[in-house]
């Protein structure tokens, strides 16, 4: 039976300069079936978030649904008034949108936000709802649920963030459930987690499902019908197995080929020459943090767990190590180190032969070029308020005394380094967009000449066609430059694609290590194999699952 029905549906934005306006979404039609999943796919900038938010009536400020219908239960709530909508929204319909930590409440405790959704459209009253939150809580396998629920939203995991904000969803029982992009952020395990316990909450609640991704690995796990979108409108349709495994549409198989796959076969590296002296050596490295403060740790001083414990691994001239591991591994730790942010409790780091165990300021300028690090964010990572041109040129002035228009010919290389246009020197990084931005980071870590770059999860946000042009781009200046890279993911497709080595952790520890293609080929660790069972989007994962996670794990 249709639970959900669109037709021609357009969206548009106004420009502020004109009263021209931008058609965002061109006349999208599908229908959704009780207990369904349908999967949007497209790159960012495509018009899937905005038709997610169409289906709750909705639109972001300067955006006007223009025409079709959406029909739900077979009324237009496109004609619904204000009051209406809002006795919809939540309790009929629901969404979980990407980002937890910026959709819940940062000044109010987790089971408080989800008892006044439940007080509002159940008109529950305090105690009731406390006990359905519960209830909601433990359903969604979060743990300790009575601990959570006193919880600000930042005292969570991002696993535990994404289940909390699952649960609030769920708690009116809607017919149909928007999930927006709610695992990009997530390790693969997490992933995956998070997927089967919103599989199984549909099943047993009937719930249907509009799942919104750029990635066709999601879809073809989750979802029966797949959409294809492409500057607005739909290109392509049809089941997701088919979608995914034989896409009909030029745009469909270039979606599925940027896919970072684990079962890609790569080539065994040429050997290397035994005299070759590796650039950074990491020896029985480890890291605690000190105790938080806080009452309790006056009267009860304990030590916190080691962050990083004995780790050992080698990046030789030239070659990609890769780094990978859950959320709480070490991974990024290591990188803190090694780039001076931190100090080792105990071990050694060597770069080029020479220890470097202090911070960043006992560290000479000429060491502090040598290792540059690229972020996750680099919006947030590239100064607001200076121009392309200056984020380049400043670090030919510091390192190399270089100014003028020989630093801003040297900028406008790494720009076509990086397949970006001249004319964006001008521009704010807010200018750019979110692969733009990434080249950009990246160009300025090279504008150093660096020996060793340090790159922590320099993809995760990025669609997967965005991303495959990222690495691609990354290997070429990497070869060109002959700059050794620690590449930092918790996407094992990334690291088949990039890395020579792969160091594989858990809770601080290495767990596996070796040449990536025996790595992904044979792995000898059950963690290991469960990384990649969780990559691969099998459904015997939860049979590896076993010891190395639970039900509750964060």
């Amino acid at each position: 039976m249709t639970l959900l029905e669109v037709k021609d549906l357009q969206v548009a934005y106004g420009n502020p300069a004109s009263d021209d306006l931008t058609m965002a979404v061109d006349g999208v039609s599908f229908t959704v079936n009780k207990g369904e999943t349908l999967g949007i796919v497209g790159e960012s900038g495509c018009g899937k978030s905005t038709v997610a938010r169409a289906l709750m009536a909705y639109t972001r400020p300067g955006g006007t649904i223009v025409g079709g219908e959406v029909r739900f239960n077979g009324e237009d709530i496109l004609q619904f008034d204000d009051e209406k909508i809002r006795e919809m929204r939540g309790s009929r319909i629901a969404m979980v949108p990407q980002d937890p930590l910026t959709s819940l409440t940062y000044h109010m405790k987790v089971g408080d936000q989800i008892d006044e959704i439940l007080r509002i459209h159940q008109k529950l009253d305090a105690a009731q709802a406390r006990v359905h939150t519960l209830k909601l809580f433990e359903g969604t396998n979060l743990p300790t649920p009575e601990k959570i629920y006193g919880r600000f939203p930042h005292e969570n995991s991002g696993g535990q963030r994404q289940r909390i904000v699952i649960a609030g969803a769920l708690a009116c029982e809607p017919d149909l459930l928007i999930l927006d992009e709610p695992t990009t952020a997530l390790d693969t395990t997490t992933e995956m987690q998070v997927l089967k316990l919103v599989k199984e909450l549909r099943d047993r609640l009937g719930t249907a499902l509009v799942y919104i991704t750029h990635d066709l690995t999601l879809t073809d796990y989750m979802c029966e019908k797949v959409l294809v979108m492409l500057d607005g409108k739909v290109v392509e349709r049809g089941e997701a197995s088919r979608v995914f495994s034989a896409p009909q549409t030029d745009y469909g198989k270039m979606l599925a080929a940027a896919i970072p796959r684990v079962d890609a076969k790569v080539a065994a590296p040429a050997p290397k020459s035994a005299t070759a002296k590796p650039l950074l050596t990491a020896k029985d490295l480890s890291f605690r943090y000190a105790q938080r403060w806080s009452v309790d740790a006056l009267f009860n001083p304990q030590q916190e767990a080691l962050a990083v414990d004995d780790v050992t691994f080698q990046v030789n001239h030239g070659d990609a190590l890769g780094l990978v591991g859950e959320s709480g591994s070490g991974k990024s730790t290591i990188a803190n180190i090694v780039a001076g942010l931190l100090a080792p409790t105990s071990g050694s780091v060597t770069f080029d032969g020479n220890p470097i165990n202090m911070i960043d300021k006992h560290r000479s300028a000429d060491l502090r070029r040598r290792i540059q690090l690229v972020f996750q964010d680099p919006l947030s990572s590239l100064n607001p308020r200076r121009r392309v041109e200056s984020i380049l040129t400043r670090p030919q002035e510091i390192f190399f005394g270089v100014k003028g228009k020989p630093a801003r010919d040297k900028a406008v290389e790494l720009l076509e380094d990086m397949e970006l246009s001249a004319d964006l020197l001008r521009r704010f990084p807010r200018q750019l967009s979110g692969g733009q931005q990434q080249r950009v980071a990246i160009a300025r870590a090279f504008a150093a000449e660096p020996d060793l770059l340090l790159c922590d999860e320099i993809t995760s946000a990025l669609d997967v066609s965005v991303q495959a042009h990222v690495l691609k781009l990354l290997q070429g200046i990497q070869k060109k430059s002959g700059a050794a890279c620690l590449f930092i993911s918790h996407d094992l497709g990334v690291i088949k694609q990039i890395a020579d080595e792969t160091v594989v952790m858990k809770d601080g520890k290495v767990v596996e290590t070796g040449p990536t293609h025996r790595i992904f080929d044979n792995p000898s660790h059950d963690y290991t194999r469960l990384l990649l069972a969780a990559a691969s989007r099998r459904e015997d994962y939860a049979e590896l699952t076993g010891s190395h996670s639970s039900p509750g794990a964060p």
